[in-house]
């Protein structure tokens, strides 16, 4: 704004132009001051030398000191009828250093990178997580749940009476075969919980050929999908304060993952359902819904102001951590044989060339509650237990 100022101001004055540019007089006129470079800051005569600096930083870094305090520092030298500088001015020599902090040469946490995942279709990244349900006289029930990053739907879950890797094993191993995963297909993205991170679960994943990733400590955002369901799931009006039994958390729980799978209109999916865009429906859903907007604009056309309508579609991509910058992301080479930390990059193979038609899609919907389901004869010891989305 200054600079037009300055223009405007060589044809019609510098009073008019910044009358009518809303500019300060006075800014323009700052503006126009050369800003000189500061001179440096005199040392005094009586700062420490260079070599006495070195000495102080010695003193301070040494075994005998490296974990006092300057102050303590200080105040035990003078009892010992030594003086080097002010307490105060250890700390300026320190400071100079970036050494005001722990100075012992201890162990420190690994640096993590941050994990950063893509899908561009449904199983190619999932996100399982485990929370705890309330139950009667202080008991817990614990809900394992698995979604699909891509489209949102809970293809698995199951709730126990414990948080173990042998049920998270079976869970996960169920899931893969009733959705068809094949080698080298998925990603499986969890925090670093103590069943997420365990042998059986991690040799499993060897064996199905599926990579794994961890979020880093102590980072919930780094698992946003798993976290952001479980929300939805406990902010749910008819969400009880406690259940009277593991049944009925069962019963309560498939009818509300029977509604978030089928009917649930997913702000982030363009209010399609998870099941919509699992199963490869949305470009049908997408042309009933645009010609229903289309019949409404014709008949009454001054209604829609800014012409005709037109709906937004669900993302082609999914990210668990979006690079600012763009990047080259790596596929996995061989998931099996690699144990994926959570700072590395992945990409999910493409989905399945073989995708549900319409009428399967329909008889999977509409199939009931109460049929039984192939994993209970995958998983005779855990019928009771493990319960698959439908």
């Amino acid at each position: 704004m200054i600079e037009a100022a300055e223009k405007l101001g060589e044809m019609v004055g510098v009073s008019q132009a910044c009358r009518v540019l809303g500019v300060p007089r006075s800014s323009l006129y700052r503006a126009r001051k050369s800003q000189d470079t500061p001179s440096a800051r005199p040392t005094p005569p009586r700062a420490l030398s260079p070599e006495e600096q070195a000495t102080v930083r010695t003193i301070l870094n040494s075994e005998r000191f490296c974990d006092a305090a300057p102050r303590e520092v200080y105040a035990t030298l003078l009892d010992q009828g030594a003086y080097y500088c002010h307490w105060r001015t250890m700390y300026r020599v320190l400071e100079a250093h970036d050494e005001v902090h722990e100075r012992r040469n201890q162990r420190r946490h690994p640096l993590t990178s941050k994990p950063e995942l893509r899908a561009t279709g449904p199983n190619q990244l999932w996100s399982w997580d485990i929370t705890r349900l309330k139950g009667p006289n202080g008991a817990y029930y614990y809900l394992y749940t698995i979604i699909d990053v891509f489209s949102r739907y809970v293809p698995g879950w199951m709730i126990a009476n414990r948080e173990s890797a042998e049920l998270a094993e079976k869970l996960i191993a169920a899931t893969c075969a009733k959705q068809g995963i094949e080698r080298d297909q998925l990603i499986l993205h969890a925090d670093r919980g103590s069943a997420m991170r365990s042998k059986t679960v991690a040799q499993l994943l060897i064996e199905l050929g599926v990579a794994k990733s961890h979020s880093r400590p102590y980072t919930p955002t780094d698992n946003p999908f798993s976290e952001a369901q479980f929300k939805t799931m406990k902010y749910r009006p008819d969400y009880p304060q406690a259940f009277a039994g593991i049944q009925a958390a069962r019963t309560w729980a498939r009818h509300f993952l029977q509604w978030y799978n089928h009917e649930h209109h997913h702000s982030g999916l363009a209010l399609m359902t998870p099941a919509t865009v699992h199963y490869g429906q949305v470009e049908t859903v997408y042309q009933q819904r645009q010609q229903v907007l289309t019949t409404a604009c014709a008949a009454h056309p001054e209604r829609f102001v800014h012409g005709k309508p037109s709906l937004p579609k669900p993302p082609e991509e999914v990210w668990i951590n979006q690079p600012q910058s763009v990047h080259q992301v790596t596929d996995v080479a061989d998931p099996a044989a690699s144990d994926r930390e959570p700072g590395a990059q992945a990409v999910s193979r493409a989905q399945r060339a073989a995708s549900l038609d319409t009428g399967e899609h329909l008889a999977i919907m509409e199939r009931s509650l109460d049929q039984p389901d192939p994993t209970d004869l995958f998983l005779p010891k855990f019928a009771r237990e493990l319960s698959q989305s439908r």
